[in-house]
């Protein structure tokens, strides 16, 4: 690390171009930089959004959705756009494959499961980004998603003891569909876990993500 991390919080609601206009007011008190990482909480396909869970809200997370900001959000090219704004080269790709691009260990099938404010998840086989599914907006139990199940307002409201217990529940869920050779948790919210996922889980610290800004731009689809 060369400085300090800086952050703000996220304004709402959210088109892109205040994104774009915040991470440039992020960024303007950093040192010098050759190129820029970003990880995108969505759907990202070679530096176009597909779809975002949150941006789209007219308040933050789980509040209503905005026609206007799906819309606007639709195919958006964040990669060029912050590629001319900040003058560098710049990758764009899904948060959590930037998280795992961190962590794994580019041997075999690799699964990667972040937990914060909603659920990530990347795959990866032999090193290879492989193409986004997003489990999070997926049917998980009662009718509601991973997201609204396993995210960081269900787990301030039912403990950390029960929902440790449906992430294991969902952890199995993916071991089942998936068999991954490796599954590794992350995100800022990993570390809340109290109950042993067994010697097929890892838990990786939130921070593999500032490491992975750096890997991600060896990996390839």
């Amino acid at each position: 690390m060369l400085t300090g991390r800086v952050r703000v919080l996220t304004p709402y609601p959210c088109p892109p171009e205040t994104m774009v206009q915040t991470l440039i007011a992020l960024v303007a008190t950093l040192p010098t930089y050759d190129r820029v990482s970003v990880g995108f909480p969505g759907m990202v396909r070679d530096g176009r959004v597909l779809s975002t869970p949150h941006y789209v809200t007219v308040a933050g997370p789980f509040t209503p959705t905005s026609p206007d900001l799906v819309d606007a959000w639709a195919k958006y090219d964040i990669q060029t756009a912050l590629a001319e704004a900040l003058g560098v080269p710049t990758r764009v790709v899904n948060d959590a494959e930037m998280h795992g691009a961190a962590v794994i260990c580019c041997d075999g099938f690799e699964i990667v499961l972040t937990l914060g404010t909603g659920v990530g998840f990347a795959m990866f086989n032999r090193g290879h980004i492989l193409p986004k599914v997003e489990v999070s907006q997926h049917p998980f139990r009662k009718g509601h998603t991973y997201d609204q199940q396993l995210g960081n307002i269900a787990r301030r409201e039912i403990g950390n003891r029960r929902w440790s217990k449906r992430v294991a529940r969902a952890v199995g869920v993916v071991q089942n569909v998936f068999w991954p050779d490796r599954l590794y948790l992350g995100g800022g919210n990993a570390h809340r876990l109290v109950l042993d996922l067994g010697p097929d889980v890892t838990i990786v610290p939130s921070a593999a993500g500032l490491l992975g800004g750096v890997r991600v731009w060896d990996l390839r689809p």
